[in-house]
């Protein structure tokens, strides 16, 4: 199956669905007990990363609170900055689709290589589909490989395909010397899945 730029771009929004999707399913099988939402913020405010995620996600899609776009890249980035992977992931979607904030591909790259330096493959994907696009960073394709090889490491079939997509743009020994550059870099950053 060989993937184009737009085939790439769809990947994007059903990779942040799947990365909240266990959030959601959570919340919406059960009631909250009475006072959570009062107790996450308080724990939010307080300066819990967790908590700040949570409410981002709970903001972003309506869960148990008003669905509001502007609150939810609120607590993504105080989350985000606390080093929180998904929502440094979450917010960098939030700049790639202007939601709650100005679209900017450029902020929305920072935090995604942010995450993806942490091993989220979503994050990883992204940055790597940012450097195929010229997308907030010059097209580069060694940087796309790059980026690609690390997720597929990670994620399935389809996700290689794409990175052998641009790999086959490469010469070998630069195919090789990239997976050499994965490998080095994943001994030194332990896979984060949060």
């Amino acid at each position: 199956m060989r993937f184009d730029s737009r085939s790439l771009r769809w990947l994007l929004p059903v990779l942040f669905i799947l990365s909240t999707a266990t959030q959601m399913a959570a919340q919406n099988t059960k009631q909250l007990p009475a006072g959570y939402i009062a107790t996450l913020i308080k724990q939010a405010e307080s300066g819990d990363a967790k908590a700040q995620f949570e409410l981002g996600v709970m903001y972003r899609f309506g869960q148990s609170v008003s669905k509001d776009e502007v609150e939810a890249a609120r607590w993504f980035r105080k989350a985000a900055e606390q080093k929180n992977a998904l929502a440094q992931f979450n917010l960098g979607v939030a700049y790639t689709n202007g939601e709650g904030v100005p679209k900017n591909e450029a902020e929305a790259v920072r935090w995604y290589r942010k995450a993806a330096e942490q091993g989220n493959a979503e994050a990883q994907h992204s940055l790597g589909v940012a450097y195929v696009n010229g997308e907030g960073v010059p097209k580069n394709e060694n940087e796309a490989y790059f980026w690609l090889t690390l997720e597929a490491s990670a994620l399935d079939e389809k996700v290689r395909s794409a990175r052998d997509q641009v790999g086959e743009k490469l010469t070998p020994e630069k195919r090789l010397e990239i997976q050499e550059r994965c490998r080095k870099w994943a001994e030194t950053h332990p896979p984060n899945r949060n």
